[in-house]
């Protein structure tokens, strides 16, 4: 940086301090976003085994230079990926009944799987972690940890209202909860939902944890 040698030797150091960060300093939270988003795309339209950071580059608008800054491969960046929907989870219903809360839940989870591009990805991630095992361990740590706080959350709410006996089997609770409509929407991938659906599962699900 050049400067002009009447400029006062304060001036110089303030405009360097406050000069921005180059090179690895600067990763930009728009772009990552952007890639983030890229990503999810990509799968949805050629799949992990065909994805590629350049694909992924060019959907983002970004050179790969910006992705492999951020993720050294792209299975870095799917678990990455993987392993922040475990973190963010679903939003623990709130409805003041057993029931309400499970047809929340079961709302916002159907809308979700539906998706077309969770309906893409999921299946597609699913079959890969059948041959990567850390593709494995992430997606099971995603859905597990997802669903289980929000299952936990649940179970916790009801026993305090008495609606179901303290000590019930949390594992037994979680699969009571979730393994219904993940069965449908993304192991036989029901396109469409029967009519009445997901009360007659809100009322079941709802009797067998009081039978619990």
């Amino acid at each position: 940086m050049t400067t002009n040698a009447d400029e006062p030797r304060a001036q110089v150091a303030d405009r360097r301090r406050r000069r921005p960060p180059a090179g690895a300093a600067v990763l930009r939270a728009d772009v990552t976003e952007a890639i983030r988003g890229a990503v999810f795309e990509e799968l949805a339209a050629v799949g992990y085994a065909r994805m590629s950071i350049e694909g992924i580059a060019r959907r983002a608008g970004v050179g790969k230079t910006a992705v492999y800054r951020r993720w050294r491969s792209k299975l870095h960046l799917v678990l990455d990926l993987v392993s922040a929907i475990a973190v963010q989870g679903l939003p623990a219903p709130d409805t003041g009944s057993l029931e309400g809360d499970l047809r929340l839940l079961y709302e916002v989870t159907s809308r979700a799987l539906r998706h077309p591009v969770a309906s893409q990805i999921i299946p597609d991630l699913q079959a890969e972690a059948a041959r990567n095992p850390e593709i494995a361990e992430a997606m099971q740590k995603a859905v597990r940890e997802g669903q289980d706080g929000v299952a936990s959350g649940i179970v916790a709410a009801a026993q305090r209202r008495g609606e179901v006996r303290d000590g019930i089997d949390p594992d037994l609770a979680l699969d009571l909860i979730s393994g219904p409509l993940y069965w449908r929407s993304v192991v036989i991938r029901s396109p469409k939902l029967p009519k009445g659906y997901l009360e007659a599962l809100t009322r079941a699900t709802a009797a067998g944890l009081k039978a619990l």
